[in-house]
């Protein structure tokens, strides 16, 4: 089991970083808020965990305990896969799926990709009292940077639709439900990747 990497960061993308280990680069799948704590060439370290599946082995990257707990906690209900694991943490922080089991918020959970009506109320009873240890702090997700790009160029749209495809979407709902979002958001042209990318996913995840 690899449980953590020591390295540079040599490339990333929208929803994952390569770190490099003794010559060694790591691909590992993370979310966009934690790619954008990481600087390419700079040295990072990252908590990890390896999901061994009959056709793959995927790692999957974490700056702190919290987040990595809540990836694997959330992989014990049933009908949630890593994929959905992630989807679910890009759009909300560790504190706030506590918070939203804590209360029994399905809807809020339901705001993640792939989490349905079903799906979130599993998810209340399934991980009731194992996320009461998280950072109590709640942090706004997807607000945008100060130095985001002030117009929305057609490379970001494209980085956002290759990321959701990655996710599992096909072409045309990646570019649909991209539109939908930028259509949705007031002042979309500060959005940068990262914002854009969670605003599709709240879109997918409020048109269930």
């Amino acid at each position: 089991m690899i449980a953590s990497l020591r390295g540079t960061v040599i490339d990333k993308g929208l929803d994952y970083v390569v770190v490099e280990c003794s010559g060694v680069g790591y691909h590992c799948h993370t979310t966009p808020a934690i790619v954008g704590t990481l600087e390419r060439g700079t040295e990072a370290f990252v908590l990890t965990t390896l999901v061994v599946r009959e056709d793959a082995q995927t790692l999957y990257a974490f700056t702190d305990s919290d987040q990595r707990q809540t990836f694997l906690a959330l992989q014990k209900v049933s009908g949630v896969g890593a994929r959905v694991a992630l989807a679910i943490m890009s759009v909300l922080t560790p504190a706030e799926l506590a918070a939203a089991v804590a209360e029994g918020d399905a809807k809020t959970l339901q705001r993640a990709p792939g989490v349905g009506k079903r799906l979130a109320e599993r998810m209340v009873v399934d991980l009731k009292g194992k996320l009461g240890a998280l950072s109590s702090e709640v942090s706004t997700p997807g607000a945008p940077s100060p130095d985001s790009p002030q117009g929305l160029s057609d490379s970001v749209r494209e980085q956002v639709e290759e990321a959701l495809v990655g996710l599992g979407f096909t072409e045309a709902k990646a570019a649909s439900t991209v539109s939908q979002a930028v259509a949705r958001t007031e002042d979309a042209g500060l959005l940068d990747a990262s914002s854009l990318l969670r605003a599709a996913l709240a879109q997918i995840g409020g048109s269930k």
